[in-house]
């Protein structure tokens, strides 16, 4: 599942609430060193400018991702507009990667919001394998996606090139495990270091709210 075990711990995801940057006020300041990390080395960016990246790095069979998905998508709703958004699936070995090109398919085919969450159930509700080319295709047609169409996206350079990319990220933030996430080219955290996924994504507004300011 992940190169080290992280304590991923998410309670009533659905229920769960993210407290604005204010509410940070209440509660212990992020610390550099243990609640995050900063980079010694800037990953690369491809935001516009005037917009601060913010990652996700996620892979669909993790069951920690798949309990952060909830918590996620509601975090990701509130953002504001200066705040660029994107998940980066991660290939830890080579049997990952089929799962890495589904995501990039579906996001040049447009099918993300309809189908990311659909892939998490399939594995960890519904209990489908879908760990190679020939599976991913058979459930992708089950949901109503031409065969020819899913196969050409899934195998094009696009696809290809944007796989090679998440690599290189995974490589510059130095993620060893997921759910992870990554600010601004410049710092990184995740739900060991912060001990809970909801302090993570607290970390990450506080992050936010530094590179903002110009720190």
């Amino acid at each position: 599942m992940k190169r080290r075990h992280f304590c991923a711990t998410v309670t009533t995801l659905a229920a769960a609430v993210i407290p604005p940057l204010s509410a940070l006020a209440q509660t212990k300041t992020p610390e550099a060193g243990t609640d995050y990390i900063k980079l010694n080395k800037p990953a690369p960016v491809d935001t516009p400018a005037g917009k601060i990246e913010v990652l996700e790095f996620f892979w669909y069979s993790c069951p920690h991702c798949n309990a952060f998905e909830p918590l996620l998508n509601q975090w990701a709703k509130q953002l504001p507009a200066d705040v660029a958004f994107k998940r980066v699936p991660v290939a830890f070995q080579d049997s990952y990667l089929p799962q890495q090109r589904l995501f990039y398919a579906l996001e040049s085919l447009g099918l993300v919001e309809k189908l990311h969450d659909k892939v998490f159930a399939a594995i960890h509700t519904e209990r489908q394998n879908l760990v190679s080319e020939q599976a991913i295709t058979d459930w992708m047609v089950k949901q109503g996606v031409d065969k020819a169409l899913f196969a050409s996206h899934f195998n094009s350079f696009s696809t290809v090139s944007k796989v090679h990319r998440a690599n290189q990220l995974m490589t510059a933030y130095q993620v060893e495990g997921v759910p992870a996430l990554g600010v601004a080219g410049r710092f990184y955290t995740d739900g060991s270091m912060a001990k809970s996924m909801e302090r993570a994504l607290q970390t990450v507004d506080f992050l936010v709210a530094e590179v903002r300011a110009g720190r």
